[in-house]
């Protein structure tokens, strides 16, 4: 038997709509109806997606339109049906926000039940074509953590630019996730105003299912979804390595990139992060105590055998008055350096701004850089404001 979920209803429409789905009913508590999945979501008592929402007359049209139309966007594997006297006008807005069907609030229980039947079959097709039955044959995005030793190295300012640059080759199929959970700012390194954070994400019902998950995710302008910081230390330290574990899986299983922006150090979170990657940047700043520290962690790691095979070296705010050559810092960590960031008076502004150098389009040195560093990454060849095809090196 379907899933099925009924709001906005009277006590008699509830007991009509149970016996034509034999009892096997979840009636949401009277109310307003809310226009957000996953606000909606919050309120099913096992975190269970249905197959089918149907609601009763109880709600305003608009409240009903708003939701129909995120809930066809969001999570296409759901049939809304839609109880309310019949209006043209009604049924032809009901069609444009994705209803399945329009019933009168007279119609018996067998009615209610063939509906709600078909409903569940286009419900259950939909989810064929957008989840195979076999997750072998979901495509397993690449995980790409950014990891460092210390702070203020710039992680966020490579881990934004490196998410705008991967959407600019996959619109639509990349995800960076904020795993600083105590203090991570990349809601405001993109600009962004969450109204779900990342403890939002592994709690509850979005933590057992993807389509769930989705509606918390925040978007960017740019097509880039975000898994954004939490709003507090407090809330942060609520999150387990298991749910990063979990977390990351489920993220894999729907975008192509997913993209990692760490806390400083050896986290649990940032080690259960490296356990699920397929690729780790390992940052550092061009001075003394940032490459110690890059040749600590990478002597840690190794031990713990946790360098995923696509392991890329780049160092941030190189000078070449600073005393150290790349030469130098590889002789000291022990392997290449893959990418050379220079130190730029773009950053910044960019970071302030909240606008990431690689939307910008601004002319720089560090832009040309962060190219290449994407470049290791991205499906298709970047292609620069002018046209021309970003140079990059083969990843190690």
């Amino acid at each position: 038997m379907s899933r099925v979920v009924l709001a906005a209803a009277g006590a008699e429409l509830a007991q009509r709509v149970g016996a034509a789905v034999d009892g096997d009913l979840q009636v949401l508590p009277a109310g307003r109806l809310p226009g957000d999945p996953a606000r909606l979501f919050e309120q099913l008592v096992d975190g269970e997606l249905p197959e089918v929402l149907v609601i009763g007359p109880d709600a305003p049209a608009d409240q009903v339109l708003l939701l129909a139309a995120r809930l066809d966007v969001q999570c296409p594997g759901i049939s809304v049906l839609l109880i309310a006297r019949p209006d043209p006008a009604l049924l032809q807005a009901a069609m444009r926000a994705g209803i399945r069907d329009l019933l009168d609030p007279a119609a018996d229980p067998a009615e209610i039940g063939a509906s709600i039947e078909r409903a569940a079959r286009a419900a259950a097709g939909r989810r064929r074509v957008l989840r195979p039955v076999e997750d072998s044959a979901r495509y397993t995005g690449r995980v790409i953590t950014v990891a460092s030793p210390k702070g203020g190295v710039g992680k966020t300012t490579i881990a934004t630019n490196l998410a705008i640059g991967l959407t600019s080759s996959a619109p639509q199929s990349t995800v960076l996730v904020d795993l600083d959970v105590q203090f991570g700012d990349v809601a405001s390194a993109l600009g962004l105003v969450p109204e779900y954070s990342l403890p939002d994400a592994v709690q509850g019902p979005a933590g057992q299912d993807t389509m769930v998950l989705k509606t918390f995710l925040t978007q960017h302008p740019s097509g880039l979804y975000a898994v954004c910081g939490s709003e507090s230390p407090a809330a942060g330290d609520t999150v387990t390595a298991a749910d990063v574990s979990r977390l990351l899986a489920q993220l894999a299983r729907e975008f192509r990139y997913v993209v990692v922006d760490t806390a400083p150090g050896l986290s649990e979170q940032t080690l259960a992060a490296l356990d699920r990657s397929s690729d780790v940047v390992m940052l550092s700043s061009m001075d003394v105590p940032g490459v110690r520290g890059l040749r600590k962690e990478l002597d840690v790691l190794r031990e713990l055998c946790m360098i995923p095979a696509g392991r890329h070296v780049v160092m941030n705010f190189a000078d070449p008055k600073g005393g150290l050559s790349v030469r130098d810092v590889e002789t000291t960590i022990g392997t290449g350096v893959d990418v050379v960031l220079p130190r730029s008076s773009a950053v910044p502004a960019s970071t302030n701004q909240g606008v990431p150098l690689l939307e910008s389009g601004r002319r720089d040195p560090m832009t040309k850089e962060l190219r290449r560093l994407v470049s290791r990454f991205a499906a298709t060849p970047l292609v620069s404001p002018k046209g021309q095809r970003a140079k990059h090196r083969a990843a190690s």
